[in-house]
């Protein structure tokens, strides 16, 4: 996939260039709608997890979209930009490359535990008088572990350059409650459905159906924490009842989205 543009309204500076202040470090930030840090790298490991919004992650051929409840693992000298359209709190978990061997090899999401959520919310609130020594440090490593042994899940909103699919994916991109069946969007790209539909499994490791609901979560989430009611979503992208968009989202994300709204 070509490389993003980068929202340039606020452009942020990474916070450490040429060496981390300790072996694991953590840190929280706010971040305004159409931020971005602009292409870097860096020697360390680095986990991004989203407390509220959607973060996302450029790299040279593919973009992360990063929804609670997941996280985005990034290992030692990755290129990158991070960016996100809405407003988002997030916090980054460091980690210099000797003390990342157990964690994956490549760029993946990685689910992000109700335990490891709380650990990370504890430190986001942890006042920075007491965001040090041995007892900080027991609950960074304890945060470590929990990223290690943390499921693997790939891309959670994979994207694709396939002439035959990219297209469908931007127009749903850009209108979400576009319900065509696959046959549908087959003709709209003048293919077969079996071409279509072998397209999605082997760019996206997924159907287009569940592509589709996983972008319509994303949507929602954003929408949700605006304050939007939970009737006028489901309506805007395509659900024929507002049951069935909260069944959708909790089978998702764990949670009804009321429940999202209040706990995140």
């Amino acid at each position: 996939m070509p490389r993003a543009r980068i929202p340039a309204k606020h452009l942020q500076t990474a916070p450490f260039t040429d060496a981390l202040p300790g072996e694991i470090v953590f840190r929280a930030a706010q971040m305004p709608a159409d931020a971005a840090y602009p292409h870097h790298r860096h020697h360390w490991g680095e986990f991004v997890y989203a407390f509220s919004g959607v973060m996302e992650v450029q790299l040279a051929t593919e973009h992360y979209l990063i929804p609670p409840p997941y996280g985005l693992w990034l290992p030692p000298d990755v290129d990158h930009t991070g960016m996100n359209r809405q407003e988002a709190s997030f916090c980054s978990v460091y980690v210099v490359p000797e003390r990342a061997d157990r964690m994956p090899a490549q760029v993946c999401a990685l689910t992000v535990s109700p335990l490891l959520h709380g650990l990370l919310e504890h430190l986001r609130q942890t006042p920075p008088v007491l965001a040090h020594g041995a007892p900080h440090d027991r609950l960074l490593q304890v945060v470590l572990d929990q990223l290690e042994a943390a499921p693997v899940t790939g891309s959670y909103l994979p994207a694709s350059d396939d002439p035959l699919l990219a297209p469908v994916l931007r127009a749903l991109e850009a209108a979400p409650g576009d319900s065509r069946s696959v046959a549908e969007w087959a003709a709209f790209v003048h293919t077969t459905e079996r071409t279509l539909m072998r397209r999605c499994q082997s760019q996206l490791g997924m159907t287009l159906a569940e592509w589709r609901q996983r972008l319509r979560t994303v949507k929602a989430m954003a929408r949700l924490k605006a304050g939007e009611k939970v009737e006028h979503i489901a309506q805007d992208l395509g659900y024929a009842s507002t049951s069935a968009f909260i069944a959708m989202f909790r089978r998702l994300t764990g949670e009804t989205p009321d429940g999202y709204r209040k706990g995140r």
